[in-house]
């Protein structure tokens, strides 16, 4: 019974969601969370196909999208106003099977925890310290107390004591070059905008709709690592974006003021493993990315589907997570880098880069960008049919 039974630390969406992907599978579950409840701060998430294929397997995907609004159209626009690229959103869902749908993360968030049996979150457990047996079983240590579950998932995050206290040589987190600040509108009384993206000179403002008529607005600017804003996050996002083409300076106007949230933005160089024993990393504890291309907690729901698949297949748990670990590994290693890459072209701003940089945008077929985002947006899970055109690692 001891190897049937799961201790995941960290409740975030990667940590719910294995969670849940293991109790399905019959394996009793507890998930650790150092915070005192289980919910998420933040605006909106993106749920790219690949997410939704993943939340479909864990029997989620029309719950969440009940709750999201799907993005009917996307694109890009130069600092003028001008679109670059446009998306169709449409032909994306006829590709993957799947939509794009943005909700609000502490939605997601309270899905999957309301499908977990309430016994199994336990919030204001924070784990300090990880160490393995000689024979690889992992030893958790937690408000002074010790236990030995007979597979530990570290989930918890960027600077995850899991990876820690086992990976001890690894690297730490690299900051990106830039920053960036998330907020979500009032209800807004006029036609909402289609989302869209505007690409200035090291600075980039976005938005996309939530439902209730809500808007979901992010921006990111290239800044030395900790640099302080002058007064409050909403006067910097004003002073910064209030004179950009519309919709944004609309946008900001429906800001409330204390609902602006900044976070410097950092990635982990690639592990030589998730693995160790019986012990595997998910998540940004694994391999957190920059948000450039929307994939860090479609990545993790993947991450989870995957492990729980492996798990299923054979009752040796270290070969099961040495199966996971040769899944997941090159997958999010290769999205890590296409994301970094993404946000260096975003953050460009020496004028004659940008100049090539929106100029080959325009030119581009949109339906040459949905061909590049193929092997990302193409993955099914583990002994599921296909659904896009082609679903090859990236």
């Amino acid at each position: 019974m001891a190897q049937r039974a799961a201790t995941i630390v960290g409740g975030g969406i990667g940590g719910l969601a294995a969670a849940l992907a293991l109790h399905r599978r019959g394996w009793r579950v507890e998930v650790r969370e150092r915070a005192p409840e289980f919910t998420e701060i933040g605006a909106g998430i993106s749920l790219w196909p690949n997410a939704l294929h993943a939340l479909g397997a864990l029997g989620l995907a029309d719950a969440v999208l009940a709750l999201g609004a799907v993005e009917t159209a996307g694109g890009v626009r130069d600092r003028r106003g001008r679109q670059l690229s446009r998306t169709d959103n449409a032909e994306l869902e006829r590709r993957f099977g799947r939509p794009l749908v943005v909700l609000h993360r502490a939605d997601l968030l309270r899905v999957l925890a309301e499908a977990l049996p309430a016994g199994s979150l336990l919030p204001g457990s924070e784990v300090s310290a990880v160490r393995l047996t000689d024979d690889g079983h992992p030893v958790v240590t937690h408000g002074g107390h010790e236990s030995r579950p007979g597979l530990l998932i570290g989930a918890d995050g960027l600077r995850s004591a899991v990876r820690r206290s086992l990976w001890p040589d690894a690297p730490g987190p690299r900051y990106a070059g830039y920053t960036a600040w998330r907020t979500v509108t009032r209800p807004l009384t006029t036609p909402r905008p289609e989302g869209t993206v505007t690409w200035g000179r090291g600075e980039r403002f976005g938005c996309t709709a939530l439902p209730g008529g809500r808007m979901y607005c992010f921006a990111t600017a290239s800044l030395p690592e900790g640099t302080p804003s002058a007064g409050s996050e909403h006067a910097e996002l004003l002073r910064r974006f209030g004179s950009w083409p519309d919709p944004v300076p609309a946008l900001l106007a429906a800001v409330p003021e204390d609902a602006v949230l900044r976070h410097d933005l950092y990635d982990l160089p690639p592990l030589p493993t998730f693995v160790r024993g019986r012990v595997a990393l998910l998540g940004d504890a694994a391999h957190a990315m920059t948000p450039n291309l929307g994939q860090g907690a479609c990545q993790a729901l993947e991450d989870a589907v995957t492990l729980a698949h492996c798990l299923d297949g054979t009752p040796d748990v270290t070969a099961a997570l040495r199966s996971y670990d040769l899944l997941r590994r090159p997958r999010t290693r290769a999205v890590t880098r296409r994301s970094a890459r993404l946000g260096t072209i975003g953050q460009l701003s020496w004028p004659p880069a940008v100049l090539l940089r929106d100029t080959a945008a325009r030119l581009m077929p949109s339906r040459m960008t949905l061909r590049a985002m193929t092997p990302v947006l193409g993955w099914t899970p583990p002994g599921h049919r296909a659904t896009a055109t082609n679903s090859e690692n990236p």
